[in-house]
């Protein structure tokens, strides 16, 4: 069986500021996107319809051009659409609050048998091809409700992460690495959501849970393997990196495959987990190993530890 050796890596070669700029470069940049999309926009990613409002319809099509078909049938321009391989079906997004499911039904049904009138020819004949299977409606009250909720929930786990971290190592300088590395591991992942145009949903949220756990656990390894096991100071950087790397890369790889097969077989969910957590498992990488270990390194040899 094929097995992963960590190389060793000859630290002694950089300062803890050459260490500590890129990944605080990284920080920068980051928040600089966050913090430029909130003020202009309003809001650090953009909203899906978790948390925006709007109405979701699933449409079966029979067209050889199936989202040009869609597009013409409905009689307002949709704001996503995305088919679903394994279904065979079509989700149809809307940015805000079109209709009640029985108005949308008619829609996409319209022709002189029906008694529903068409506002073209054009949305008459694509109508024909369109057949409709379900829809959601979500109010734009219900959607701010549950964002403001959904963020609490984010805030209420950092600031109890963080609270948890100063209790086990009562040292200022460790505890606050700790936390600089995770805050980082959740702003780097929303500025490249942004990037990319990856809407903010209940998906995303978890993912941004789950990505606060996964930084607290390879730093807390590093943490207590530096400060309370014996031995030099970089054999138990080595140690904790021997566990903490493999650890790290084999989630990593994990997620990248939870993507691709999510993706291909349209499951929305699972894929907005999937990549968030491959942005944040890769930020965690450069955090623990650089940023961290710089402040540990200065803690022990130039700061109050010395």
């Amino acid at each position: 069986m094929a097995r992963f050796e960590v190389p060793e890596v000859d630290y002694d070669r950089y300062s803890n500021r050459q260490l500590a700029t890129i990944p605080l470069a990284v920080l920068a940049v980051a928040l600089v996107i966050v913090i430029g999309a909130w003020v202009t926009v309003g809001t650090p990613v953009a909203l899906g319809t978790d948390f925006s409002g709007g109405t979701e319809f699933r449409v079966a099509v029979d067209s050889a051009n199936p989202q040009e078909t869609i597009q013409t049938a409905f009689p307002a321009e949709a704001s996503s659409i995305r088919e679903i391989p394994s279904q065979g079906v079509f989700v149809v997004t809307f940015g805000s609050d079109l209709a009640s499911p029985s108005a949308a039904e008619e829609a996409i049904q319209c022709n002189e048998l029906d008694g529903v009138d068409c506002a073209s020819e054009e949305q008459a004949a694509a109508a024909q091809q369109v057949t409709y299977r379900s829809s959601a409606v979500i109010s734009s009250a219900f959607g701010e409700n549950l964002q403001t909720t959904a963020l609490a929930g984010v805030g209420v786990a950092f600031l109890a992460m963080a609270a948890l971290v100063f209790v086990l190592f009562r040292t200022f300088v460790p505890s606050v690495a700790v936390v600089v590395s995770a805050f980082s591991d959740i702003v780097v992942p929303l500025a490249l959501m942004r990037v990319f145009g990856i809407e903010l949903s209940l998906g995303t949220v978890a993912a941004l849970l789950m990505l606060i756990g996964y930084s607290v656990d390879s730093d807390i390894l590093l943490n207590n393997h530096v400060l309370r096991r014996s031995g030099d100071f970089y054999e138990s950087t080595y140690r904790a990196m021997r566990t903490g790397v493999t650890m790290t890369l084999t989630s990593l790889s994990a997620m990248i495959v939870l993507t691709i097969v999510a993706t291909i077989f349209g499951i929305d969910l699972l894929a907005s987990i999937g990549i968030i957590l491959v942005f944040g498992l890769s930020v965690d990488l450069l955090n623990t190993y650089m940023l961290n270990l710089s402040l540990l390194r200065w803690y022990k040899f130039e700061g109050v530890a010395r």
